[in-house]
């Protein structure tokens, strides 16, 4: 079974930290030319008086470095995604700036940059976090497809049954709700149940969070999940084969050779037939005299 490792946020520091400010990326900004990364306001003040990179001495620009930098949002995105609470504190902090200076134009314009977007709306989850989900039964790809046709010509009018809304913690994982499920419709243990998001099952360590970051979910309604029971793949134990000092005949062919193990004073957990040759002689299995064939 696949287990999550957990590590440090430390260990990931020397990639998530501006090297000018040794704060957390904010408004991540690279440089064209080495791919170095920066704080936007740290490199914009730096390469002011400066036309090399502050990390490996490259040149930016000869003359104008400022057009060889370019926003990295999806660097960004990572950083406000692993370090709790940073996209909310620069939120507020830029919502307080904005609140005491009314009259500082904003650049862009975007709400982002006023601080006015939650952080609902910038889809960052953090573990504690409840997460609303629907849960229903996986029909198939067919089957949808035969149900299509009544819902087109208007039949289809009757509301979707069967379909279960919950509200669980961002890091419970799809084994957990698998487990729930599982007692909630008393599945025997012969059978699986499966968790699946649209047509792709998912991993049994994946948590809610990993769904909502791996997945398009835009958190505009519950994260929608289905589920399949399917008969468990049991691994196939092979019997053990007792060993020929053990006295067992272990295959038909030797059945002789068996009757001579016990003819010598050997155990034998079966009665071999004697085999023509042995007719006339007298022959004990397990100490007992076996009167010959005639």
């Amino acid at each position: 079974m696949h287990r999550t490792t957990r590590i440090k946020i430390t260990e990931l520091n020397p990639h998530l930290m501006c090297a000018l400010c040794g704060g957390y990326f904010i408004d991540a900004t690279t440089i064209v030319e080495c791919l170095h990364s920066f704080c936007k306001t740290c490199i914009v003040r730096y390469l002011e008086t400066n036309k090399y990179c502050p990390m490996c001495d490259v040149q930016v620009h000869k003359t104008r470095p400022l057009l060889s930098i370019r926003s990295d949002k999806t660097l960004q995105d990572i950083v406000y995604k692993l370090v709790p609470g940073l996209f909310k504190d620069e939120m507020k902090r830029r919502r307080d700036f904005y609140a005491a200076y009314p009259l500082t134009e904003v650049p862009n314009g975007s709400n982002e940059d006023r601080g006015e977007v939650l952080e609902q709306e910038k889809e960052a989850l953090s573990d504690d976090e409840i997460v609303s989900l629907s849960i229903e039964f996986y029909e198939g790809a067919r089957d949808r497809e035969e149900k299509k046709g009544p819902l087109e010509n208007g039949d289809g009018d009757k509301e979707k049954t069967g379909v279960r809304f919950l509200r669980c913690p961002a890091a419970m994982t799809v084994m957990h709700l698998a487990k729930f499920l599982r007692n909630k419709m008393d599945v025997p243990s012969k059978y699986k149940v499966e968790v699946l998001y649209e047509d792709e099952p998912l991993k049994e360590y994946y948590t809610l969070m990993d769904i909502a970051y791996i997945y398009p979910w835009r958190r505009n309604g519950p994260l929608p999940l289905k589920y399949r029971v399917q008969p468990a793949c049991k691994r196939l134990t092979l019997a053990t084969v007792p060993t020929p000092s053990e006295g067992t005949n272990t295959s038909g062919a030797s059945e002789s050779s068996g009757a001579t193990t016990a003819a010598n004073g050997g155990t034998s957990n079966c009665l071999q037939t004697p085999s023509s040759t042995s007719r006339g002689r007298k022959m004990t299995v397990n100490g007992a005299p076996v009167p010959p064939l005639t």
